[in-house]
């Protein structure tokens, strides 16, 4: 609870609480603990021991202005929460390491949409042939998050890598919770950890967040930048699956190149187990 109070302080700037700027240079960036703890309504000493973990049984109150002061989305809340007041270890729904025969047809019927389907560590489980064209011939293209750290390629074929690589990791760590024993999802983060500076700065930012719509640029070396919009919709058939979309505008040159891409490969490519 310590790193995460720590993290969001430092990313919270005095002028997003009301906070005058003042003339002298702030040693640190984002909020002096003296200001969380006035905004907080505790006392510096109390804060102070809440980062320094020496403080352990916050009320619901004290967490929920906590939760104001750095405006924490409803899954960073929740997460906090977790956080003070860990439920133990949890029992996972493992999702199953296929998809559904009507989802992959689901998939093959769109010639204008590339879709894929990734379960919580964002291994790539299925995809249309939209989605196979567009990722082909990128390393690590079984999981996003390989993806997106450990492939340099990956900042080309991402306009906006930062943003989209930041949301990514802030999912992980939504899917993780206070909980963080899962050993295939501990597993993903060390291996990023070791191979990543990127990742082991943007892990440390303690973002939470379920991906959800967004727009998507991506640079594709055949038909150039795509602009999409993403969907990502949970399948209630198979917990832990998600079916992830990019559409572009109806008639736009991105869905004329989506369309293309589409064109030239053949039926969607499945695999029976996760990435490895």
């Amino acid at each position: 609870m310590g790193d995460f109070l720590r993290a969001r302080r430092h990313l919270t700037a005095p002028e997003q609480v009301g906070l005058p700027l003042l003339r002298e240079r702030r040693r640190t960036p984002g909020l002096r603990r003296e200001e969380v703890a006035t905004l907080a309504g505790v006392s510096t000493d109390y804060y102070v021991r809440l980062e320094q973990g020496r403080e352990r049984n916050p009320s619901d109150q004290v967490l929920d202005a906590l939760a104001r002061v750095f405006q924490l989305g409803p899954e960073a809340a929740e997460y906090l929460h977790e956080l003070a007041r860990p439920r133990g270890p949890r029992c996972r729904a493992v999702p199953p390491p296929r998809v559904d025969r009507n989802v992959v047809l689901l998939m093959k019927s769109w010639d204008r949409v590339a879709a894929y389907v990734v379960n919580q560590r964002l291994d790539v489980l299925a995809r249309n042939a939209v989605a196979d064209a567009l990722y082909e011939g990128l390393e690590h293209n079984d999981n996003l998050l390989r993806l997106a750290l450990l492939n340099p390629r990956a900042r080309d074929f991402y306009v906006d890598w930062e943003k989209d690589t930041r949301h990514k990791i802030a999912h992980l760590r939504a899917v993780m919770g206070a909980d963080q024993d899962d050993p295939m999802l501990a597993e993903l983060v060390e291996q990023l950890s070791a191979g990543s500076d990127e990742f082991r700065r943007l892990w440390a930012r303690h973002d939470v967040r379920h991906r959800v719509r967004a727009p998507v640029r991506f640079h594709h070396h055949a038909v150039g930048v795509l602009v999409t919009t993403m969907e990502v919709m949970s399948i209630d058939s198979a917990p832990g699956q998600k079916l992830v979309t990019f559409q572009a505008e109806p008639g736009s040159p991105s869905e004329h190149a989506l369309a293309r891409l589409g064109g030239a490969r053949g039926a969607p490519r499945r695999t029976s187990t996760y990435g490895a």
